[in-house]
């Protein structure tokens, strides 16, 4: 039940003795604020990561081709390999049950795009509908690539968001007609990208058409897929492996050249990533418990001097009639004010502190630095229990002293 007069008395009490309660609520505040940006720090790394792999899915795979470095089977090294249509079949084919989504790419770079009296330059790609889910791009307006459009060799092309923004400003593209490199595209869809501003200067266009216009023999320049997501990381893994050793083989290289076809598998950048965040998280969690700690270690200490320090006080209260029951309730109920005040500010000045230092930690890799509520709140519950154990131990002691020893004491 409320005691209004008990709580004017300790009001009294920790106004006459503001030092004291300074440095109380100052060690739980510090520690609160602490754990907080520790935390906050510690999930603006695993956000960034997180951005990092929202660039495309995370069981993207992507091949590419260049130059052998070793001679095989008569062949001589410096042999340019260049992919085709029947490379797409092949790998179909062969990995028909691992294969989820695929795509064949035609990349052409610097290609100027003009609008009525806007023009700039930006990267195509020639893909097919399947591409879209390897780069997590979502349609913000219209729609994307088609199969129908893929069989038409049809002139049409998804932009990024901030190609729609470069040539039309305000306006919205769909509909409009773009000419890139003096051919006319109509303008079919909208896409962003939780890539970044970069994978939204992109133009997407069907296969079929930019091969028409630019490799007239058939050639490819790489491959995107995306394996079965019920394979674990270990299958997936082993998947890369064969199809690496398959395409090697039909392209007459060299088991050993690691440069003539490059496969790039984010299964295994998901594993080394995942590692590191159980690193991570585990060196954050032993570093807010450690803060935690030092805080609990803190509480204890000041509020075992506290209560030998007001020694003759609780021998007076004693004297004029004080249970022992209402002295530890009394010591309770201060710690337990001023550990759940200085807690609270000390979490106030922490999230403060992450919003206002968030811009400037992105140059260090740090992206949106925050806590979750309920962390800091079950980590302010902890100190405040703490501190009621802290408070709780000295008082009982002090509360079984003698008036009288409590009187002579120096």
């Amino acid at each position: 039940m409320f005691d209004l007069d008990r709580w004017i008395e300790i009001f009294q009490t920790l106004s006459k003795n503001k030092l004291r309660t300074a440095l109380s609520g100052f060690t739980i505040a510090f520690a609160i604020l602490l754990f907080t940006l520790l935390f906050g720090v510690g999930n603006g790394l695993k956000h960034t990561f997180e951005k990092q792999f929202a660039r495309d899915a995370i069981n993207s795979v992507y091949i590419r081709s260049g130059k052998t470095t070793k001679p095989y089977k008569g062949l001589q090294s410096g042999r340019q390999i260049q992919f085709r249509n029947d490379d797409s079949k092949f790998m179909n084919d062969k990995f028909e049950d691992e294969i989820q989504f695929f795509s064949p790419n035609i990349q052409r770079f610097n290609v100027q795009a003009i609008y009525k009296g806007e023009q700039n330059r930006y990267t195509i790609r020639g893909v097919y509908p399947d591409y879209q889910p390897l780069e997590s791009a979502v349609t913000q307006e219209g729609r994307f690539l088609t199969y129908l459009d893929i069989e038409r060799r049809a002139k049409v092309i998804a932009i990024g968001r901030l190609v729609e923004e470069d040539l039309f400003g305000q306006l919205s593209a769909l509909g409009k007609n773009i000419t890139l490199d003096g051919i006319s595209y109509k303008v079919i869809g909208v896409f962003n990208d939780p890539g970044g501003d970069n994978d939204e200067r992109f133009i997407y266009a069907p296969f079929t058409t930019i091969q028409g216009i630019y490799k007239p023999n058939d050639e490819i320049d790489q491959f995107g897929l995306t394996f079965n997501q019920n394979l674990s990381v270990e299958k997936a893994l082993a998947f890369s492996n064969l199809l690496t050793k398959m395409l090697k083989e039909k392209h007459n290289v060299d088991p050993r050249d690691q440069s003539a076809i490059r496969v790039f598998n984010y299964a295994e950048r998901t594993k080394k990533t995942q590692a590191f965040m159980i690193a991570l998280n585990i060196i954050i969690l032993f570093i807010g418990i450690g803060t935690l700690v030092a805080g609990i270690i803190g509480i204890s200490n000041i509020m075992v001097y506290i209560v030998k320090e007001r020694t003759k006080e609780l021998g007076i209260r004693k004297a004029l009639g004080a249970t022992p029951k209402s002295i530890i309730g009394m010591i309770m109920m201060e710690s337990i004010f001023v550990t759940a005040l200085a807690g609270y500010i000390g979490l106030l000045i922490g999230v403060f502190s992450l919003k206002a230092l968030g811009k400037s930690l992105e140059g260090y890799g740090i992206l949106n630095p925050s806590v979750e509520t309920y962390v800091i709140i079950g980590a302010t519950i902890v100190l405040i229990i703490a501190g009621t154990i802290a408070g709780y131990i000295p008082a009982k002691r002090a509360a079984r002293i003698k008036p009288i020893v409590a009187l002579n004491d120096e």
